[in-house]
């Protein structure tokens, strides 16, 4: 048909036209995160993989089953990975339908597409490509009608729902597999969208004790701090919301006044912040194994397969990988959606704590299932949805804390402190550029710059 070969042209005009950007092959050559002198930056400097620590690095290590430099090439090729992955979104349009990375190295990344003719784009991106019937933007559309149909439910009984790239399906999760079914019809989502699991456990909330760096609401519970924030001059950090309510007061780990509650939800989404007092100073660090501090440098959100590491006082430091992004999970206190779903263990305690991918933050721990000693899943609450909530600043190393102000960059729409999600548009110094990845603008991230976040138009 004349429009699919439109399309054609339009793809492979956006292939050839970002091929220069691409720095490094995803199988990772010895020079991945390192550009040329007066080239564009790499994904992996952009987002400063260099800047993962030792102590994350060994806890991937143990937990992911790797040595010291397949962490390292890991997180390059992760890098690297999203900002791929990014570009063909962009390229392929309403055929796009989710891409996720594999392998002990994420060396290989794959892209589906709805569309066979889009496979030689995709290869030239040196990506898999895998064919499949329904795009993203259909089965995101099939998971908002289950969110929908779920609000007048009782799903106890099917506690997990979420868009799963890789079967190209919405999956529910059932401990019975009527509940499922019921929720599927009273969502009117079409059976070859959908696909039931059996699961054994109820997810539940972690909130009993610490997590990342502990802190107690109103001198009792106790929860976890989980990435220092700045709104304008104020100090705080972001957290869980079943943590506490607005109001709420908190004391730190040495049982000082620290600060309240200024804005709490729960359950809808797991999102809170605290506004703490002139005793506290936010940091752009999480509380790593053995004291460490563990760098934060910008909030670029990791794909499937990648990746990620929880920081909690009652489990220490764990690793595992993104599973899905789009996920609906049903607590005791009702439904969160959207969180992110891992392999990443956690036990009571470690609610609220920091989710981080190499030197990126990912989100604040809000629940899941199993222990550390068995294993488990834990879900989060994406942190840019939060910040953007809630019009918070996350504290990166470097920044000088007034990164919210909102303001536009002369000659153009983008603003350091925006949280930008793929495919919104801005303008800078006269033209105009396309988001690729998720991610919290900062100074020195400005769309020319930074190839691995933003595509010119």
């Amino acid at each position: 048909m004349p429009h699919r070969h439109r399309h054609h042209r339009a793809v492979g005009a956006a292939v050839a036209a970002t091929a220069a950007l691409l720095v490094a092959g995803l199988s990772g050559s010895a020079s991945a995160g390192t550009a040329p002198a007066g080239a564009a930056p790499t994904a992996a400097e952009t987002l400063r993989t260099d800047a993962a620590p030792p102590a994350l690095l060994k806890a991937m290590q143990r937990d992911l089953g790797l040595d010291r430099r397949q962490a390292e090439r890991r997180l390059v090729n992760e890098a690297e990975a999203g900002a791929t992955a990014g570009r063909l979104r962009a390229a392929l349009g309403g055929d796009f339908a989710g891409a996720w990375v594999r392998g002990a190295e994420s060396g290989t990344l794959t892209v589906a597409t709805t569309d066979a003719g889009d496979v030689a784009a995709i290869e030239a991106r040196g990506a898999e490509a895998k064919v499949v019937r329904h795009s993203l933007a259909d089965l995101d559309a099939a998971k908002a009608r289950l969110d929908t149909a779920a609000a007048g439910l009782n799903t106890a009984d099917a506690p997990v729902w979420y868009v799963d790239t890789r079967t190209n399906s919405v999956v529910v999760e059932a401990i019975r597999p009527a509940a499922a079914r019921s929720l599927l019809t009273a969502a009117g989502v079409d059976g070859s969208l959908a696909h039931v699991k059996n699961r054994a456990e109820r997810p539940r909330t972690f909130y009993d004790l610490r997590g990342g760096e502990a802190y107690y609401i109103n001198n009792s519970s106790r929860c976890s701090i989980g990435f220092p924030i700045t709104k304008g001059t104020q100090q705080g950090f972001a957290t869980a919301g079943h943590c506490g309510r607005a109001g709420s007061s908190t004391t730190g780990a040495n049982r000082v006044a620290q600060g309240t509650f200024q804005g709490s939800v729960f359950p809808g989404r797991d999102m809170a912040w605290v506004a703490t007092n002139s005793s506290w100073t936010a940091t752009p660090y999480v509380l790593g194994a053995g004291g460490q501090n563990v760098q934060v440098t910008g909030s670029t959100a990791s794909p499937v397969g990648a990746s990620v590491c929880r920081s909690g006082s009652t489990t220490g430091w764990h690793c595992g990988t993104v599973t899905q992004l789009n996920t609906s999970v049903t607590y005791q206190e009702g439904t969160i959606s959207p969180v992110t779903r891992t392999t990443v263990c956690a036990e009571p305690g470690d609610s609220g704590g920091s989710f981080i991918s190499g030197s990126q933050a990912q989100g604040v721990t809000s629940g899941g299932s199993g222990d550390c000693r068995t294993g488990g899943e834990t879900f989060f609450q994406p942190i840019n949805a939060l910040l953007q909530n809630y019009g918070l600043t996350l504290k990166t190393t470097g920044d000088d804390g007034g990164g919210d102000d909102g303001g536009e960059e002369p000659g153009g729409t983008w603003a350091a402190g925006t949280v930008y999600q793929p495919g919104d548009t801005v303008t800078y110094g006269g033209a105009t550029f396309r988001c690729l990845q998720g991610h919290q603008a900062y100074a020195g991230w400005e769309p020319p710059n930074v190839p691995a976040l933003w595509q010119r138009v």
